[in-house]
């Protein structure tokens, strides 16, 4: 590891335990907070996570200002559960509807800020299993003790609970697709634990001049052009402990892994890294055993890219003329 990335790994890195709810609700004065969860098909986890928000950091600590969450076609009852549970539902095709419709949790984490009002933003994934508020206040912490700092990532064990052999280290697409991307490309960022986890957290002033990935390359994204704009002091990491969610197939694996190349191809060819012409194809070749042997199945792997929220024009309308969010109505389809 670098000797500066060392360095910012010592520096950077707290435990959620060491930023309790009641002394950050003193640091946060007229900051708002917005606590946003894209979901789709979710039913199951995302009741609990908006309650548990609610009730420790809305009404017993009022340190989050908003629970949004942003439903993705789901097709059962995650939007009903979550607007019973206390959260603001907007459908993401609702949000910004001249603009066509893409699909990917990227995209509706991007359009989430067309309808949140906080000046820090935190995401959180809707299919943890074991989430705790202390899941948030981590996240806020080094953003509300340390002006310096624009960008958060958390970091946690994440054991998985299947047939292959359990650990403790980060998801199969991060150990062998992302770290050693990040290792070989941006060894600035070695010591990133979970360079694809779905909790972070940072400033709107930052966020909504980030490209977002609109697919499963949008953690990536985020963390690469982060460095580049704020650079790797502006950026914290903070250990959650624990989390477990719902995994996926391998073969959903190699789509997120396909993807995951293709943010990073992007990146560094604007670097001016990559050779002319050297555009990646977004066909990923996948095999299934059928009754002549391995058949071959062509998927769809590419992922497009919505510009920084800055530029749309329709998000500048919402800007008052001081620059504050206008939390008026309108924004997309909600249900209280």
């Amino acid at each position: 590891m670098l000797a500066e990335a060392a360095d910012w790994l010592r520096r950077r890195s707290s435990s959620a335990a060491d930023w309790p709810a009641e002394p950050l609700l003193g640091l946060k004065g007229s900051t708002r907070v917005s606590v946003v969860l894209p979901a789709r098909d979710e039913q199951d986890t995302v009741g609990g996570i908006v309650s548990a928000i609610r009730r420790d950091l809305v009404e017993r600590t009022p340190l989050v200002d908003e629970i949004v969450v942003i439903d993705s076609r789901s097709v059962d009852d995650t939007a009903a559960v979550a607007a019973a549970a206390g959260a603001k539902v907007f459908g993401q095709d609702a949000i910004l509807p001249r603009l066509p419709c893409l699909s990917g949790k990227g995209e509706a984490l991007w359009k989430s800020l067309a309808v949140t009002s906080g000046d820090i933003v935190v995401f959180v994934d809707a299919d943890l299993v074991n989430f705790s508020p202390s899941f948030v206040t981590g996240l806020l912490g080094p953003l509300l003790t340390c002006p310096e700092v624009s960008y958060v990532k958390a970091c946690y064990d994440r054991p998985y609970n299947g047939p292959e052999e359990s650990f403790a280290g980060g998801g199969r697409v991060t150990e062998l697709v992302a770290r050693p991307l990040l290792n070989l490309h941006w060894p600035l960022l070695a010591g990133i634990v979970q360079p694809l986890g779905g909790e972070y957290a940072g400033r709107r002033s930052l966020l909504e001049r980030l490209p977002f990935m609109t697919g499963y390359g949008v953690e990536l994204g985020l963390l690469l052009d982060a460095l580049e704009a704020v650079g790797l002091d502006g950026m914290a990491q903070v250990d959650l402990g624990a989390r477990e969610h719902s995994h996926q197939s391998t073969e959903a694996l190699a789509v997120m892994a396909a993807q995951i190349l293709q943010t990073a191809w992007s990146r560094l060819d604007r670097r001016g890294l990559m050779m002319p012409l050297s555009s990646p194809s977004p066909a990923l070749t996948q095999f299934h055993r059928g009754p002549s042997g391995h058949e071959p199945v062509d998927r769809d792997a590419g992922v497009a890219e919505r510009p920084p929220m800055i530029e749309v024009p329709e998000y500048a309308l919402t800007l008052g003329p001081a620059g504050e969010r206008a939390r008026g109505a309108g924004r997309g389809h909600s249900r209280d």
